[in-house]
């Protein structure tokens, strides 16, 4: 029985221990931010329509690096401090420093009608490839009038050709294309604090400070009383209190064997 025991006692122990390691690692695991670009104005007429969104603390490269990343491009130009353009089937991308706070990038997704009616084809031939351009503006007309957009972030110096932006009201916000992107993670680890002892980071399981009120070292021990029982504290490297040995009791009238009681 006490075998048994013992050997129940073990396993269990050794299950708790495996499923706390498990649980520790997986919270020390990469993981997946989400992060949403703030829309910050809006200006659309019809089929042309231009969001603005806001990438707060982050340069023209990285956020067009980011954007690729989630959805390659048809064509994406070079890579350029001020501005760079991301070229998909419905719409393009315009990613470009804001003038008035340079630490900020400013995200514009632009319906190709919308680039047609306000951008300006000479600011676009130092950024995207001439066939491109040619068949956004072959449908402009032999006028040859065109606007003289270059981004958001250039509103003051040159405005769209067509409409105003004001900032989003409820249904843009619900109309906009989600500005939604999909980061990689980072592994945070909880400082050394006077609380965090032996947590992740600090040392985690494998490394756990040990509590001052116990020494190191120390084990329990148990003494023996006249009567055959056990006193004393407990050994740390068991958990069953020992089998009572009690003196063997002898057969009165037998052939002087010695027979141990069960």
């Amino acid at each position: 029985m006490d075998r048994r025991w013992r050997r129940w006692a073990s396993g269990l122990h050794l299950t708790v221990i495996f499923a706390l390691i498990v649980t520790l690692l997986s919270a020390c695991g990469s993981v997946n931010v989400k992060e949403t670009y703030p829309l910050e104005s809006v200006n659309k007429n019809g089929s042309e329509t231009s969001y603005v969104y806001r990438a707060a603390g982050e340069t023209v490269p990285e956020v067009a690096k980011t954007l690729a990343d989630q959805k390659k491009p048809e064509q994406q130009s070079k890579e350029d401090p001020d501005h760079m353009f991301l070229v998909y089937s419905d719409q393009i991308i315009h990613v470009q420093k804001d003038e008035n706070n340079p630490e900020d990038s400013l995200i514009e997704v632009d319906s190709k009608e919308y680039v047609r009616q306000n951008y300006s084809p000479s600011f676009l031939e130092g950024y995207l490839l001439a066939s491109l351009i040619g068949s956004l503006f072959d449908s402009v007309g032999p006028s040859g009038r065109y606007g003289d957009y270059r981004g958001y972030g250039s509103l003051n110096s040159h405005p769209p050709a067509k409409g105003s932006y004001h900032a989003p009201t409820a249904s843009d916000t619900k109309a906009a294309p989600p500005m939604t992107v999909q980061k990689k993670g980072s592994i945070f680890k909880r400082g050394t604090t006077s609380g965090d002892d032996g947590g992740v980071g600090s040392g985690g399981l494998f490394n756990k400070k040990k509590d001052s009120t116990v020494s190191s070292g120390s084990k329990g021990t148990i003494t023996r009383n006249k009567d055959g029982s056990s006193s004393g504290s407990k050994s740390s490297s068991g958990w069953i209190k020992p089998r009572k040995s009690t003196t063997p009791k002898t057969k009165v009238g037998g052939f002087g064997k010695i027979r141990r009681r069960r």
